[in-house]
């Protein structure tokens, strides 16, 4: 059964093209730059290569097959993102159980002076003769100082007077006055609300924005209930796929003696970028898409769409290669840049659209676009749908239209082998 992540299946294909080349791993590694070790390790799936490069050099040098090249590219997605999942999961600390809120401290309860009898307001006129004693008028009072977390709070209880009914029914005019000065208090339950010496939890109700409440700055906030926002898939572009070396021209407005040698295909864009490199004749397009979650993402058209064409470009013509021989052409979707509307057109047993892709399920295409006559700057537009949404992705170059340009009748260059410099096409 295959893995679900195609890092073993990865491995197998690997060490198959490596086994079926008859080469060993040391002779093996010396031609793809690497140590021994380190492909020992990648055809035994103990590791993925951070970068598709060495992969497909790997491939070429075992002579793979344009169905094997497109499985190889679409394992090792997987595959690389397995790896970067496992990254991520080693460096994330481990989860820590939260710590328990401590019992709320509780309040004492207020200390209540006993109640003091009754003294009449008035004492009996003393008989003549005898020395009026002071009006003995005695308030009876108690203060009670209760000391809560460092507060000063406190209560006073003050006993008055009977009514000097001599029923002994007291009338008691007491009030009880409590003083916060912290920041704690209690409520009937005994539960303690916030204070400084403790940290405010964020509410778990959404707030309005959507996003919890106490949520970080900058924190995307929760789709609504039943709606799912973002495009659900990516789009990996490599602008310059060399079928073969021989097959990839470029039209750069410098004589030959201020052109660099041809660069490796991984290095094409840096060196396109570099000189102001323009494809010559025919563009060769790999897309690598991939869906972003479990939800399966239907891809149902790719459309061309041409954002200027003019004359073609009077500049001269560089071939990466020579001495290439015949090549079986990999399965795409051609491209005539030529025509008044441009389509993809599928070509060599391509399949049409649509097509089906999610995170574990990615797909590859191969764009070939032409032209004979004009200089053409063109983009993708790959229309999607996923459920209730749908929606179209525009593809380019890193935010640039592709540019493609007619070579007809252009002086050409070749870099032969040993050479060390540009030599003039022979007619």
């Amino acid at each position: 059964m295959a893995d679900a992540d195609g890092t073993a299946e990865f491995a197998t294909l690997l060490r198959g093209l490596k086994d079926r080349s008859g080469l060993s791993y040391g002779v093996l590694a010396k031609r793809l730059h690497m140590s021994t070790s380190t492909l020992h390790r990648y055809c035994n799936g103990d590791a993925v290569p951070v970068d598709y490069a060495p992969v497909e050099r790997l491939a070429r040098v075992c002579k793979a097959g344009p169905e094997e090249l497109v499985e190889l590219h679409r394992l090792w997605v997987l595959a690389d993102a397995a790896r970067r999942t496992k990254a991520v999961a080693a460096e994330e600390p481990p989860a820590v159980a939260p710590e328990p809120a401590p019992d709320p401290e509780p309040v004492p309860e207020v200390a209540l002076v006993p109640d003091v009898a009754p003294v009449p307001d008035t004492e009996p006129v003393p008989a003549p003769g005898k020395r009026r004693s002071r009006r003995a008028v005695v308030l009876a009072a108690a203060l009670a100082v209760v000391v809560a977390g460092g507060a000063g709070a406190f209560a006073v209880h003050l006993a008055g007077g009977g009514s000097g009914d001599g029923g002994g029914r007291k009338d008691r005019a007491g009030a009880t006055s409590s003083v916060t000065q912290g920041a704690r208090s209690a409520d009937p339950s005994g539960t303690a609300s916030a204070s400084p010496d403790r940290k405010h939890k964020p509410s778990a109700s959404p707030s309005r924005s959507g996003a919890p409440a106490g949520a970080a700055p900058g924190t995307p906030s929760a789709p609504a209930a039943g709606g799912v926002t973002g495009t659900p898939l990516t789009v990996a572009t490599t602008p310059y796929v060399y079928e073969s070396p021989c097959s990839q021209h470029f039209l750069i407005d410098r004589p030959p003696s201020r052109v660099p040698p041809p660069p490796l295909e991984q290095d094409a864009p840096n060196w396109v970028g570099a000189i102001g490199a323009v494809a010559s004749g025919e563009q060769f397009i790999k897309l690598t898409v991939q869906g972003t979650g479990s939800d399966t993402v239907v891809l149902e058209d790719l459309d061309v769409r041409v954002v200027k064409s003019g004359a073609p470009l009077a500049w001269n013509d560089y071939s990466m290669g020579v001495g290439c021989g015949g090549n079986v052409e990999t399965k795409s979707f051609g491209v005539d840049l030529d025509a008044p509307r441009p389509v993809s057109a599928p070509k060599n047993g391509q399949r049409d659209f649509p097509y089906k892709v999610s995170e574990s399920d990615p797909e590859v295409f191969y764009i070939k676009a032409n032209t004979k006559a004009h200089d053409v700057s063109w983009v993708l537009e790959l229309k999607w749908s996923s459920g209730s949404r749908h929606g179209v992705l525009k593809i380019d170059d890193q935010g640039r239209a592709f540019r493609t340009s007619a070579d007809v009748g252009r002086p050409g260059y070749d870099y032969p082998i040993g050479a060390g410099s540009w030599g003039e096409r022979a007619a």
